[in-house]
Parts: C-alpha cells; structure tokens; sequence
C-alpha cells in the first residue's frame, strides 16, 4: 500500500514538473515573439519616417525663374511700326504663322537696304554689339565690315530694323535706342533664355533693360552660375 502510494506521488510529481516546464517554455517563446514583433514594428515605423522625409525632400521646389519678371515687350513699335504695320505682338507662339511672316517682312529689309558713308558707320556700331547667340552661337550679326555674320531668320530680322530705322530714322534714334530696338525683338524670338538671363541679372542687381539684357554686354552671364 506504501509503495503504491509512493508511485503515485512520483507520477504527480513528473507530471507536475513537465508542466511547469511546458509553461516556462511557452513564456519564453511569447517573449521572444514580442521582442521580434517590436523589432519589426520599430523598423517598419523606421522605415516609414526615412520615406516620408524622402517624399517631402522630393516636395521642395527647386531654384525657379521668377515668374514676377516679364521683359516681353508688346505694343506697336513707336515711330517705326505703323510705317512697317508691324507690332511685338505679332511674336506669338500661340500664332506662328504670323510671326513667320513679321520674320520675312523684317528680313526682306535686310536685303532691300543698302547703306554707305555715316550710316554704315552707325550701323557697324550697332550690330556688332548684339548676337543670336542661341542660334548661330556667332559673335554679332554683323562682321566688323558690315557683311552679315548669321543666316538665321532672326538675324535677318534685327539687321533689317537697325538698317530700316538708320536710313529713315537715323535723327529719331541714338545708336544706343537702335540697339534696344534690335534688343526688343530678340527678347521676342527667344523668350525663355532671355527670361532666365532677366532673373540672373536681377539677382545680381543689374539694370533690367534690352542693352543689358540682350546685347552682347552680358552675354553668357546666366551660363556661369
């Protein structure tokens, strides 16, 4: 009878010590479950910041032309246009059409003129201080001789309005007004890169008129930032 009762005090025992053992194990396994999970949540949490901060990097706005600046000249040209029915506004890109044919009647003054003596003196002076840099890449539109330096149609144009306003209006305007005339009409044939060179000028604290923004003066100046 005691060793039957000493037999079941031994299973009790086995049976009470693998049980224990059963809950000391699921604990640790719970634990580490835990552990893993807050490790992965901190690092899913980690993660989420990293791209947010990522996104709202890509958010921030880049260096930008100031779109408060506009050196687009319109209207109709004082003294010369009515004579040449010609107007700024015929350089659209909303009409090409039209701004072709204000090319060929501006260039066909090129061709029409012919000067000599004072005039082609002035007229040296004057197109050799402006170029169609962004689209001959020549030094002027003119050489030093008078011959013309680029056969673009923009050249063409801006040698036929200094030609067209020396021979008619040569009292009327200074070598200096004649170039912002030409100035004038390259803003409008090459908007954006003039607008871009307006900004860099600005910053720079430059006077904002068509000698210094379209002639050779600062030519190049928005390309060395």
């Amino acid at each position: 009878m005691i060793q039957k009762n000493k037999l079941t005090l031994i299973i009790s025992i086995g049976i009470f010590t693998l049980a224990l053992a059963v809950i000391i194990i699921s604990a640790l396994q719970f634990a580490s479950s835990n552990s893993s999970v807050s490790s992965t949540q901190g690092s899913a949490v980690t993660n989420i910041v990293e791209n947010t901060q990522k996104v709202e990097e890509q958010k921030k706005p880049s260096r930008s032309i100031d779109t408060d600046i506009d050196v687009t000249p319109k209207g109709i040209p004082e003294i010369y246009g009515k004579e040449l029915s010609v107007s700024y506004d015929d350089v659209s890109v909303n009409d090409q059409n039209k701004a072709n044919q204000l090319l060929k009647k501006l260039g066909a003054l090129d061709t029409q003129l012919k000067l000599s003596g004072k005039e082609k003196e002035r007229y040296i002076a004057v197109g050799t201080k402006i170029s169609c840099e962004y689209c001959c890449g020549v030094d002027a539109i003119i050489f030093t001789t008078g011959e013309a330096a680029c056969g673009c149609a923009h050249s063409f144009a801006m040698r036929g309005v200094a030609k067209y306003l020396i021979k008619y209006h040569g009292s009327e305007f200074t070598d200096d007004e004649i170039l912002e005339e030409l100035g004038k009409w390259k803003t409008l044939f090459f908007p954006s890169q003039l607008a871009s060179k307006a900004q860099v000028l600005k910053e720079k604290g430059i006077e904002l008129n068509y000698i210094n923004l379209a002639s050779n003066k600062y030519r190049g100046i928005e390309n060395k930032q």
